[in-house]
């Protein structure tokens, strides 16, 4: 059955963030009622014609229970990625949790580099340069917008 398990024994509150142009975090909260032996496993598939991967690096707690995962070597596609965390417990079956995520939409984008100003006071303007962060994804140019926010002393 597709919802097998304890009610409540699902993990709550998973959320990941690519950042570092190539570095995802993953991170969840166990279940409520998930008994304390509860151990939780995440699987992701970038696009149906990959292959599912577990994670290699957990984040555990104190307990050493897994509740984050950092994936290395990201590239992000066009297609929604697949997330799947399922638990064991030795005395309870432990519902899964899965989402889709549109892997750009969780990048953190870096900030612009190599900005520059040269103002002149004669004509009492200034030109502010920089450079577009690096980002993982295919539509580079379509959804950058700069906001400068000029302080005078």
């Amino acid at each position: 059955p597709v919802f097998a398990g304890m009610n409540g024994s699902a993990i709550e509150n998973f959320s990941c963030v690519i950042y570092n142009i190539f570095l995802m975090n993953c991170t969840w909260q166990a279940g409520g009622d998930a008994p304390a032996d509860t151990q939780y496993f995440l699987y992701w598939q970038k696009s149906r014609e990959d292959n599912q991967m577990e994670c290699e690096l957990y984040i555990k707690d104190e307990n050493c229970r897994n509740m984050g995962c950092i994936f290395q070597n990201v590239s992000i596609g066009i297609e929604k990625a697949y997330f799947l965390v399922n638990g064991s417990s030795k005395d309870s079956l432990i519902r899964f949790y899965d989402e889709y995520i549109d892997l750009y939409k969780i990048e953190k984008l870096m900030p612009p580099s190599n900005i520059t100003v040269n103002c002149d006071e004669i004509k009492n303007d200034c030109i502010i340069q920089w450079q577009r962060p690096q980002i993982s994804h295919s539509n580079k140019d379509m959804c950058f917008q700069y906001e400068i926010n000029i302080k005078y002393k």
